[in-house]
């Protein structure tokens, strides 16, 4: 009962998270037929998807002026922006034209993505309760719904645009439902402190490592499922597909727990369940082997993001809390997008299975980086 509450509270930013959600879903099940339609090799494939970092960098700066302007449409005109620039990429032969239209669709997802965050902040600070993996986790569920709609569409062989369009007619449906009012805090008489920046970089840097991670599964297990393991268009989809349904169960499983148990040991443990996918997706000979692995990697690294956001919602003064989340969030995110361009690298010159293996690595960077956040201390 406390998920259904959680989601009831929050339920206008969660609409906003499917919207997300949904979106990266099918981008991730049509990357083997988008990077075909480009002719790009790894390497360049994942090159051009930094068009988006570059988006989102700009995200940051203009997201919290944004929501000053926009306040309670703030994300409904997200929602609106995202689904207009994902008619854009499916459609796209030339690389370079498809890096500019990915750069349009990291802008509206940064800005939303920021707008969202802060929203569930701010109820968490209202309530005085945990929200953010309840959240995160219809993010989740969308996603893996995403994933699997594009493995019957791709079995039927319509391309990327019109799944994207309908995609986009169902965002705008949901946009009475992300209107939500904002009350601005403002700074307590006498405040000295100056911004905070090692709360933002280090929580950040967790919600980076955990992005990262989650990126190079959206972005790349169709492809080591269908070209490494043999799969079909089918198949390689329901790779995505799986992380999406362990990371909404891990999700609402990390929001039950979040009540009860510490963020510190959680996300410990939640980075050395991770690897442990990320290793076994590496090593698999079959494609329910890698199965598997994605939905280890998926059930771990599904509560280590939302906790890095939390903690910076609470390590920063009030008023200063939508700027602190943008910063984090960008850096965070950020991972969605470098971490294709990292693993494109390393699959050219390795393999897909050493750039999962390399995703191992990097969530085990979760551990010294959640005992730096624990020293820092809560304002």
């Amino acid at each position: 009962m406390s998920i259904l509450n959680a989601l009831s509270v929050s339920r206008r930013p969660a609409t906003a998270f499917v919207v997300v959600g949904m979106f990266w879903g099918c981008f991730a099940a049509y990357v083997p037929v988008i990077k075909a339609q480009l002719g790009a090799s790894d390497a360049l494939f994942g090159t051009l998807l930094l068009g988006s970092a570059t988006g989102l960098v700009s995200s940051m700066w203009l997201a919290p002026r944004a929501d000053r302007i926009l306040g309670a449409r703030g994300m409904q005109v997200g929602a609106a922006l995202l689904a207009l620039a994902w008619l854009l990429p499916g459609q796209v032969t030339l690389p370079l034209v498809f890096a500019l239209s990915m750069g349009f669709v990291g802008l509206a997802s940064g800005l939303l993505d920021v707008i969202m965050n802060a929203r569930v902040s701010e109820l968490e600070a209202k309530h005085n309760r945990p929200l953010m993996n309840a959240n995160h986790a219809m993010f989740s569920v969308a996603y893996a719904c995403g994933a699997m709609i594009v493995g019957v569409t791709r079995e039927a062989g319509l391309p990327p645009t019109p799944v994207f369009a309908g995609f986009g007619l169902v965002a705008l449906l949901l946009l009475p439902l992300m209107r939500m009012d904002v009350t601005y805090v403002t700074a307590e008489e006498g405040y000295t402190g100056r911004y905070p920046l090692w709360p933002i970089v280090i929580c950040g840097a967790i919600v980076l490592v955990a992005f990262m991670s989650e990126a190079t599964v959206e972005a790349w297990s169709a492809l080591h499922v269908e070209r490494t393991l043999g799969g079909s268009a089918a198949e390689g989809a329901l790779g995505p597909a799986m992380l999406g349904l362990t990371m909404a169960f891990g999700r609402f499983s990390g929001q039950a727990v979040a009540e009860r148990i510490r963020e510190f040991p959680l996300v410990i443990g939640a980075s050395l369940v991770s690897a442990t996918g990320a290793v076994i997706a590496a090593s698999a000979s079959t494609p329910i082997i890698a199965y598997a692995g994605f939905g280890i990697l998926g059930l771990g690294v599904s509560v280590i993001g939302p906790i890095g956001l939390a903690l910076v919602g609470k390590l920063v003064a009030p008023h200063l809390r939508t700027e602190a989340i943008s910063r984090t969030a960008v850096i965070g995110f950020s991972g969605f997008f470098f971490a294709p361009m990292v693993m494109g690298l390393l699959s050219e010159a390795f393999g897909l299975r050493m750039a999962f293996l390399a995703v191992a690595l990097l969530l085990l960077s979760v551990v010294p980086l959640a005992v730096a956040a624990k020293r820092h201390p809560v304002h």
